[in-house]
């Protein structure tokens, strides 16, 4: 996965003045791949044992610039990545100031049916995205040095969603991000489904550390704890409740079968209906993670109560 990345930095249309690369302990040949590297100049930061946050923010304190595109080492970058990303941030001759941070956007780099099927359900599309509203992924930002000390750098006290913190800091700040959908980062997302359910677990549990998307989980508590159940009880009374069913399973799965379409179509037959088969398993996977993983961090921030929170 690194070397995509790596490839991908040195087709650029506009290079970057340095690259910096934290290592949070790596047990591959990740670090003698970053030094062997020709085509530009990698700094590699070595911090084992660090988390995302304090692996990010060790590698912008050591930037000399004064703007910072952040990215992932399991990502491969568009070529006007850098270019269009950091347009927004440049100063303009009207107003006499640039924007702050701007997001780009990411997209599934989908091969395997699993793959193509994560993508559609769980990864939004560009026409899902309003750009006032948009939250970057950390995949695919930028924002200056100095917008990044003002609201003291990634939380280090968060393991996962630590980059939704950080950008509710900057909206709090700044106001609204730029939007650069051409600035697209692509990735592979989960490949198994046991992995793909640890990965919503974390993510849960960090929502519920960093006190994030409280009346999203409680809808998907009150979805299948009580709305579930209670239409099972009333269709022992008429089986016309079951359409309840039909009607809520279609509009569950409505977007995710929408952006499934053109995800699956260098698929195979087969491939195509184990793509189709495999959305709700995935949709309900995720949901059951997010069940299991919110409040074990709703119960970690009773009891360590983190500064900073949205």
């Amino acid at each position: 996965m690194l070397p995509m990345l790596l490839d991908s930095i040195a087709a650029q249309t506009r290079q970057p003045d340095e690259v910096i690369i934290c290592d949070g302990g790596s047990t591959d040949n990740t670090i003698e791949l970053l030094r062997a590297e020709r085509r530009y100049l990698v700094r590699v930061i070595e911090r084992p044992g660090s988390n995302i946050s304090q692996g990010r923010n060790a590698a912008i304190t050591e930037a000399t610039g004064d703007v910072i595109a952040s990215t992932d080492a399991g990502v491969r970058l568009d070529p006007k990545w850098l270019e269009k990303l950091v347009e927004p941030l440049a100063f303009s001759r009207s107003d006499k100031r640039g924007r702050e941070v701007c997001a780009g956007f990411f997209l599934p780099n989908v091969h395997t049916p699993f793959e193509v099927a994560m993508g559609a359900t769980v990864l939004p599309q560009l026409a899902d995205v309003n750009p006032e509203k948009f939250l970057p992924s950390s995949r695919s930002v930028t924002f200056t040095k100095a917008a990044w000390q003002a609201v003291g750098g990634y939380p280090e006290w968060l393991d996962y969603g630590e980059d939704l913190v950080f950008d509710f800091a900057l909206l709090r700040k700044y106001g609204s991000f730029g939007f650069a959908p051409e600035a697209i980062a692509y990735f592979k997302p989960r490949g198994s489904l046991e992995s793909f359910f640890r990965q919503y677990y974390l993510y849960a549990r960090g929502d519920g550390k960093a006190n994030l998307w409280l009346k999203r989980h409680l809808i998907r508590y009150g979805t299948y704890l009580i709305g579930i159940p209670t239409i099972a009880l009333l269709s022992t009374l008429s089986p016309w409740f079951l359409l309840l069913y039909v009607v809520g399973v279609a509009l569950y799965l409505k977007r995710p079968y929408q952006r499934l379409n053109p995800l699956m179509r260098d698929l195979n037959r087969s491939g195509q209906l184990k793509a189709i088969g495999w959305v709700p398993v995935i949709r309900v996977a995720g949901d059951i993670a997010k069940m299991i993983g919110y409040p074990i961090g709703v119960w970690w921030r009773i009891r360590h109560k983190p500064r900073n929170l949205t």
